[in-house]
């Protein structure tokens, strides 16, 4: 079982070496600014002590006023967990950094929450649908999702 950093703790660390990046620290997360995630990424990975070297998840969430990004973090060398947010504000265009270059297991992760929650990672380097195809009408895990029946295409069942 790994140890789980408390966010308080996590928040110290990251604010050390990138004094701007976080926003909060929560009681087992820290939250960051969406600009600063791929500098945090690094710091996270390459910081002796932090060597977070595995990235367990990425999700997307809907919170109607807001999206937030989380990824769970483990370090297989120090045996030690985090979680870190970032928050993105407007339903039009939410757009965080890819941490592809940081932790290649982000690919199908971040192209999952795009296709699900419509959360665009910049500098992905294959950025598009993993499990709808393209040409699908929005984003079905956003919470202002309606899908018209009538207006889509299903490309699957043509003869």
């Amino acid at each position: 079982m790994t140890r789980p950093w408390q966010g308080a703790e996590l928040a110290r660390a990251i604010s050390g070496k990138l004094p701007q990046a976080v926003v909060e620290a929560q009681d087992n997360a820290v939250q960051v600014k969406p600009a600063a995630m791929l500098d945090v990424a690094r710091l996270l990975r390459e910081s002796p002590g932090l060597e977070f070297d595995y990235l367990a998840s990425v999700t997307g969430v809907d919170y109607i006023d807001f999206f937030e990004v989380v990824y769970h973090l483990v370090s297989t060398r120090q045996n030690h967990s985090c979680i870190i947010k970032t928050r993105v504000l407007g339903r039009d265009e939410p757009v965080v950094p890819s941490v592809v270059s940081v932790w290649q297991g982000a690919d199908l992760q971040e192209r999952e929450v795009y296709d699900l929650v419509g959360i665009r990672f910049e500098g992905h380097p294959n950025l598009k649908r993993v499990l709808l195809w393209e040409g699908f009408p929005g984003h079905p895990l956003r919470k202002d999702f309606i899908l018209d029946r009538e207006k889509v295409e299903y490309p699957y069942l043509r003869g």
